[in-house]
C-alpha cells in the first residue's frame, strides 16, 4: 500500500506518522508530504528518513491512500487533485465534513457507509469523534433525544503554537501567541471563531457532525467547547436525555463491550478519566456515569480521548485500515 500523508511535518502529521507505524499498516512505500517551505526536510518511519516531497511529485507517484492533515483550504485545494488521480483521501480537516456528498466517519460508529467510490472521506472533529464513539450504543439501546456538551480541550488541539505559548507563559518567556489571552493558568470558553448565532465554529461542528455521524437529525445537541492549560487530551462532560429508561448497571455494561471503548469508574477508589491517562492511548474513556436526577431517562459521563490520536491520526488510520480490509482500496480494486 503507497501512502501519502499531506501534512507531515505538523502535529497531527506526525502522530499519522506514528500512528501508522505503531498500528503496522501495510504501508510498502510512504510519501511524505507539505507545504514548498518544508520540501527536502525529512521526516522518520519506522527508523529510516524519508523526504518531503510537493503535492504535485506526490500525486505522481500514484499513492493508493493519502492521510490529510494541512488545514482547511490546502484540503479544499489539493484533495480534489489527489481524487481526481485516483487516490483515496482521508481528510483530517473541517473542509469536507458537513459536504453532503462526503461521507464523515468514525469506524466504531459508522464505517458500512463506505464504498469503493468514496474518494475524498472526512474525519471528524476530535471533540466529536470521542463523543460519538460513547454515545452510539447507548442511542442504539434507548434512542437519545437530547446532548448537553460542555468540553475541556488540550491546548495540543491548536498545534504546536499554542503548545508553546503554554510552556513558554510556565517559564515566564515572551513568545508568539497562538491565544488572544494567556493560556496556562487560564480557561478560554472559545475554540475557533464566533458565529452569528453566538456559538462558535468548534460548538456548531459537534452540533452538525454528531448529527451526521450518527445518521438521525432527531438528536438535538448543543455544546460550549473550553480551551485549557493541559496536554494529553480533551475531556467532556455530557448530558444525554434518551427516551427510553435505562439501569445504570446496564449503561456501564453496554459501554464497556462497546468497541473503543474503556469504563474507568469506580468513585470509591478515586477512579475516573483524566487526560493524563489518556494521553497516547488510542481508547475513549468513560467515567463518572451516574443518573441526572432532575428530570427522566437522563444519564451524566465523563468521556476523556487522546486528541491527536484518536480525535485525528487513529481515527484517520482506522478508516484507512477498514477500507483495505474491506478491499475498498489498493490493489484489490484494481484487480
Amino acid at each position: 500500500m503507497k501512502v501519502a500523508v499531506v501534512g507531515a511535518t505538523g502535529l497531527v502529521g506526525t502522530k499519522m506518522l506514528q500512528v501508522l507505524e505503531e498500528r503496522n499498516f501495510p504501508v510498502t512505500e510512504l510519501i511524505p508530504v507539505a507545504s514548498a517551505k518544508s520540501v527536502g526536510k525529512e521526516v522518520t518511519y519506522k527508523g529510516k528518513q524519508y523526504k518531503v516531497v510537493s503535492v504535485e511529485d506526490a500525486i505522481k507517484q500514484k499513492p493508493d491512500v493519502a492521510l490529510f492533515s494541512a488545514g482547511g483550504s490546502t484540503s479544499l485545494e489539493q484533495a480534489p487533485l489527489f481524487a481526481e488521480a485516483g487516490v483515496t483521501v482521508i481528510d483530517n480537516s473541517s473542509a469536507w465534513r458537513m459536504d453532503p456528498t462526503k461521507k464523515l466517519v468514525v469506524p466504531e460508529v459508522n464505517a458500512d457507509v463506505l464504498t469503493a467510490d468514496d474518494k475524498i472521506i472526512a474525519n471528524p472533529n476530535c471533540s466529536t469523534i470521542q463523543m460519538v464513539v460513547a454515545l452510539k450504543p447507548l442511542h442504539d439501546q434507548y434512542k437519545i433525544k437530547r446532548v448537553v456538551v460542555s468540553t475541556y480541550q488540550s491546548v495540543t488541539g491548536t498545534g504546536v503554537k499554542a503548545v508553546d505559548q503554554l510552556f513558554n507563559e510556565r517559564k515566564g518567556i515572551e513568545g508568539p501567541k497562538a491565544y488572544p489571552y494567556q493560556i496556562d493558568l487560564n480557561v478560554l470558553p472559545h475554540i475557533d471563531v464566533f458565529t452569528e448565532n453566538g456559538y462558535t465554529k468548534e460548538e456548531m461542528k459537534m452540533i452538525l457532525e454528531t448529527k451526521k455521524i450518527m445518521g438521525d437529525n432527531s438528536i438535538r445537541v448543543t455544546a460550549t467547547t473550553v480551551r485549557i492549560p493541559v496536554m494529553g487530551g480533551h475531556s467532556e462532560s455530557v448530558n444525554i436525555e434518551f427516551e427510553n429508561d435505562f439501569e445504570l448497571n446496564e449503561v456501564r455494561d453496554i459501554l464497556t463491550k462497546a468497541p473503543g471503548v474503556v469504563v474507568v469508574d469506580d468513585v470509591a477508589n478515586l477512579k475516573y478519566p483524566m487526560p493524563l491517562d489518556a494521553h497516547e492511548k488510542d481508547d475513549v474513556f468513560v467515567g463518572r456515569i451516574r443518573r441526572d436526577e432532575t428530570q427522566p431517562n437522563t444519564l451524566n459521563a465523563w468521556i476523556v480521548s487522546d486528541n491527536l490520536r484518536k480525535g485525528a491520526a487513529t481515527n484517520a488510520v482506522q478508516i484507512a485500515e477498514y477500507l483495505v480490509a474491506k478491499n475498498l482500496i489498493g490493489q484489490a480494486v484494481e484487480a
